[in-house]
């Protein structure tokens, strides 16, 4: 028997500039270039082990075995580096967060991006980051951007093999502090797959995707000058933009709750009276405040305060996906 086996790291990320609806539901090629942040601290492990004498694919996530919708999107995934990576052998995985999964905190995206980067180690395999970023894609899409390092973006493509993500600076290049206030952590009810295919029945995604590109360049350039206003406004207009959708999707989606709606405008007020905050959400009712690390500290306080917070979660700039370890037992 022989079984070869690596763990990898991936942080979770958050998108400045969202990604919300697919082209491709398949290859889950993005309606939009999106851009991001890899939150240091927040990660997934995974290890995946082939085995010749293995009969099925099987996952372990935090600890518990999962069955069915769980594990057959893990052995999906596994089919396509199969049969990139010329495989044969079902996997072993363990997988898990040190973060709320399926709370709007990129749980995914780690969660894939370490499995691809595992996945392609354990078998022995050498392919590029770009190569890499595609196969994550295949698993979730924000995964894509959990793979380069620091800040991301994520190219929209028209195929497989230009729907990819690559680093536009590095994670020391701006002191931005993902300070996040946790009001929920419970799973959501509707999770982003289901949710990227019903933003095509909302009437303002058109509008939305129509103006992401130039969106997306305002937010690049605010980050390469460090400019903080700038970033500010077109985050908080962008994340705006995609809870927009999806309340106004068939069914709607309401990932806000009442304290997520309170502390948006605290941001908004606190930002007003000159601490360097803005706020920005996924699929989630949890609220990401992006600061400068000068003031994170006061953020963080303040968000404390408030009965509201369950807890508060600090990020700064994170560094790609990475293997921890490797080995082949014969």
């Amino acid at each position: 028997m022989t079984e070869r086996t690596a763990a990898a790291r991936a942080h979770a990320n958050i998108a400045f500039i969202k990604y919300w609806g697919n082209r491709d539901h398949e290859l889950r090629l993005p309606m939009n270039p999106s851009l991001s942040m890899n939150l240091d601290g927040l990660y997934a492990e995974t290890m995946v082990t082939w085995g010749d004498k293995l009969n099925a694919d099987t996952l372990t996530l935090n600890g518990d075995t999962i069955y069915g919708e769980g594990l057959r999107r893990v052995s999906k995934h596994l089919d396509a580096l199969r049969k990139r990576l010329g495989l044969r052998d079902f996997a072993r995985v363990v997988s898990a967060n040190n973060f709320p999964t399926g709370a709007g905190i990129a749980s995914s995206a780690a969660a894939f991006a370490a499995l691809s980067a595992a996945g392609v180690a354990a078998a022995g395999a050498n392919v590029s980051e770009r190569e890499l970023t595609t196969f994550a894609r295949l698993g979730s899409g924000s995964a894509s951007r959990s793979v380069p390092t620091g800040f991301v973006e994520w190219h929209e493509g028209n195929s497989h093999e230009t729907s990819y993500a690559e680093s536009i600076a590095a994670p020391d290049y701006w002191g931005l502090v993902d300070v996040i206030a946790v009001i929920s952590a419970a799973h959501k009810p509707v999770g982003s797959t289901a949710g990227h295919r019903s933003a095509e029945t909302s009437d303002l995604q058109t509008a939305r995707v129509a103006g992401a590109a130039e969106r997306l360049a305002i937010c690049k350039a605010a980050i390469l000058s460090r400019n903080f206003v700038a970033f500010a406004e077109i985050v908080e207009h962008d994340s705006n933009l995609m809870h927009a959708v999806m309340m106004t999707s068939r069914p709607p989606l309401f990932y806000w709750l009442p304290p997520t709606l309170a502390i948006m405008a605290l941001v908004r007020q606190w930002r007003a009276d000159g601490l360097r905050v803005c706020y920005t959400l996924d699929a989630g009712a949890n609220v990401h405040c992006i600061c400068v690390r000068e003031d994170a500290d006061e953020v963080s306080r303040r968000l404390r305060t408030l009965s509201e917070v369950i807890d508060v979660r600090i990020a700064a700039p994170g560094t790609g996906a990475s293997i921890i370890n490797s080995s082949s037992v014969a």
